[in-house]
């Protein structure tokens, strides 16, 4: 991967309904955007979710409580068929495909497509057999903590690295699983405290609603922002509402590079701008009345002003007391 810049993932999720062409067109739109991944939800339902499992509250609010969580993600798993498909048609359209795999059998099928990144979903970050299936199958794990404290992600890291995964390979990405996330649940600084203890590279998976605090997070050392999108937010599933269409999308991309651009290097510098405008708004020593050659420089005798093209004022202890070499009339500049 490309660490010189934020890592942006459209998270397509299960947005596609089920549905391969809307999936398709998902992939193009995430495109266009320019981003650099779009994710898609890997798993056998049967697997997952136990007939008898409630929906999440946020689930209810968008599908209804007529329907279990099993029939409602039922209609949304895509076929071993439909990812290689959705594959082939990231890599016409030249972006990467990721997918988040929630069972063992979905961890096996994306490590035969030869995925480099995979990344673990927050409710699998305690799941003691999923965490040792996935370990040593890709080269680079986004782990996401959306439902954990501290000692459940030292938990999740300990046993990657236990089970074969460096730090190096891994990117944590601090979350907070609501749809949508109010702003006073986001804790943005927790991301800051994840990447001191564990010394891994951090990102942000967002589930605001608009871009802001994605944006945010990468002024905050995100080098991964994930964020979901929908082709319409009217579109019938859990996750429209909390996504974004493709639009924004494309707005969030540009604000993403836009601040890469503004956070420039950590060494404080002059731009060329700035010196320009130096010119004009610092100052220089000047004489304050007229001056006969071989008086004295004093407090009385100088003052500063507009512009700085003459002897800097930061130089007017090393002024104060020499001997002036010509005469200087009030308001010249000392040279």
């Amino acid at each position: 991967m490309d660490w010189t810049k934020t890592i942006i993932i459209a998270e397509a999720g299960v947005n596609h309904n089920g549905d391969l062409a809307m999936a398709k067109t998902l992939i193009e739109r995430a495109a266009e955007a320019g981003a650099d991944f779009v994710k898609f939800q890997t798993f056998i339902t049967e697997e997952v979710i136990s007939k008898d499992a409630p929906k999440a509250t946020y689930q209810q609010a968008s599908t209804g409580t007529t329907e279990s969580q099993f029939d409602m993600v039922k209609k949304l798993e895509l076929s071993k068929a439909d990812h290689y498909e959705l594959q082939a048609h990231c890599k016409v359209k030249g972006i990467g495909f990721l997918s988040t795999p929630f069972d063992l059998p979905s961890i096996d099928l994306l490590h035969d497509m030869q995925l480099k990144a995979v990344k673990i979903p927050s409710g699998e970050i305690n799941n003691v057999p999923y965490l040792r299936h996935i370990a040593g199958k890709f080269d680079t794990y986004f782990l996401s903590t959306g439902m954990s404290d501290i000692r459940e992600i030292s938990f999740a890291v300990e046993l990657l690295q236990q089970s074969g995964v460096a730090l190096s390979q891994l990117i944590i990405l601090h979350c907070n699983t609501e749809y949508p996330t109010a702003l006073s649940d986001v804790n943005l600084r927790a991301m800051q405290t994840i990447a001191n203890q564990f010394k891994t590279k951090v990102g942000y998976s967002d589930h605001t609603i608009g871009w802001e605090v994605a944006v945010a997070a990468v002024a905050l050392g995100a080098c991964v922002v994930e964020k979901h999108f929908t082709l319409s937010k009217t579109l019938p599933g859990p996750d429209h509402q909390a996504s974004l269409e493709p639009a924004e999308l494309v707005l969030l991309v540009e604000k993403i590079r836009g601040i890469e651009v503004a956070l420039g290097s950590s060494e404080k510098l002059i731009s060329d701008s700035a010196k320009r405008n130096a010119l004009v708004a610092k100052k220089s020593l000047v004489a304050r009345v007229a001056i006969a050659k071989g008086t004295a420089f004093t407090a009385e005798n100088l003052t500063v002003r507009r512009p700085g093209t003459g002897i800097p004022a930061m130089e007017w202890d090393n002024w104060i007391g020499k001997a002036a070499q010509r005469d200087y009339a009030a308001g010249e500049r000392i040279d």
